[in-house]
């Protein structure tokens, strides 16, 4: 069971943080937008974009990526916002994610310039495929794809839920659509960004996926 009040506070800290010192003394009071958040990852549709993701991503970012991106509490909104809309039989989640975070935040008190930073972090999360320079979005993809690299069990699990939120997709078009965002993540020259992710993820990963996508090929054992 996730402790909410805890995740409010690090909610909070975030806010602040990427706020700066522009919200003055009369600031909007964060508990709203965090209980909002907080909402949207308890939706009932959800199996694995729930507040046990949300709670891995941000201690990715705080416990081993923090030192490594250029603006963290930045990062740390942007992920709070990147699942924030999440329907399974819709295509542009990420984009109505980054939409939510482009009204809240200002309302929030937050910067234009910061807004717009996590706007294009939660976009970024439709690919996973940033820019060499691109610290913050290395950081955000790196912990939001950590999964990929969870021991059999955990990654079994996983892949459980996900299966678990697209249930009303017919096994068939499950196992097409899967295998080819597995295919898509396979082809990029690297998972990981950051170097922690390349030196503990990365290796690991690749063996998940591919035995994956090996399971779901014709012959493999059915989905669930």
């Amino acid at each position: 069971m996730a402790d909410l009040d805890a995740l409010r506070s690090r909610f909070a800290r975030a806010l602040d943080g990427a706020a700066g010192p522009a919200r003055g003394t009369g600031r909007p009071d964060p508990a709203p937008y965090a209980d909002d958040l907080l909402a949207r990852w308890q939706e009932p549709a959800r199996h694995y974009h729930t507040l046990a993701h949300l709670t891995a991503v941000l201690d990715h970012v705080d416990d081993v990526l923090e030192e490594y991106a250029d603006d963290a509490d930045v990062v740390r909104i942007a992920a709070w916002f990147h699942d924030a809309v999440h329907l399974p039989d819709r295509s542009e989640n990420e984009e109505r994610s980054a939409r939510l975070a482009e009204r809240a935040l200002p309302e929030a008190g937050v910067p234009a310039e910061k807004t717009a930073e996590v706007a294009r972090l939660v976009r970024l999360t439709v690919t996973h495929d940033p820019a060499d320079d691109d610290r913050d979005g290395q950081v955000l993809c790196d912990a939001d794809l950590a999964i990929l690299a969870a021991p059999p069990s955990a990654y079994a699990a996983y892949t459980a839920a996900v299966r678990e939120e697209y249930h009303f997709v017919p096994n068939d078009a499950f196992r097409e659509g899967r295998a080819a965002v597995l295919r898509q993540l396979l082809a990029l020259p690297h998972l990981f960004r950051t170097p922690h992710g390349r030196r503990e993820w990365e290796a690991t990963a690749r063996y998940n996926l591919a035995g994956e996508l090996e399971m779901l090929s014709p012959g493999g054992e059915p989905a669930p």
